[in-house]
């Protein structure tokens, strides 16, 4: 299987994780299991912004594979960070994005990094670059939703 239809499969699964995490009401799992201040909009914004990141990364894959390891990176991470290891911290309490996440979101990254490993397509390095990329790219809304309440970004607040 090429690259590119990988990214394109990456593409599709994280759309059905956002099914899912939206169907099983992710935002009160997140309100409760993690302690986030995200709201519906918030999710809304931060998934059109993944689209659309999954839509370039697809589409660059033939000459940027790194934005494709990239997308992939921030599957795994997703998968193991925020639905793995709470599922496990808990005990048991279901994560909305689990299932797409454990069947769809590991495989596929893990299959990509392979890949791009075996073609000559990516080093190692290049591959923990891409994991990398993709914790960073999970990291800013979360950090952007931890911010946007101190006094300093407030924009409600007179000047």
């Amino acid at each position: 299987m090429s690259l590119t239809t990988l990214a394109w499969l990456c593409m599709a699964a994280y759309a059905m994780h956002i099914l899912e995490e939206y169907a099983l009401d992710w935002r009160n799992w997140a309100h409760n299991v993690l302690g986030l201040p995200v709201e519906w909009n918030d999710f809304y914004v931060t998934n059109g912004v993944v689209v659309a990141l999954g839509i370039a990364q697809a589409m660059l894959a033939p000459t940027l594979p790194l934005a494709v390891l990239g997308y992939a990176g921030l599957q795994f991470i997703n998968a193991v960070l925020m639905h793995v290891t709470p599922f496990l911290r808990t005990r048991g309490r279901f994560s909305p994005g689990l299932f797409t996440a454990v069947f769809l979101f590991l495989p596929l990254s893990l299959t990509t990094f392979w890949t791009a490993w075996v073609s000559g397509l990516a080093s190692i390095a290049e591959i923990g670059l891409g994991l990398a990329i993709g914790a960073l790219t999970l990291a800013f809304p979360i950090v952007m939703l931890k911010v946007k309440s101190w006094p300093y970004f407030r924009q409600d607040i007179p000047a």
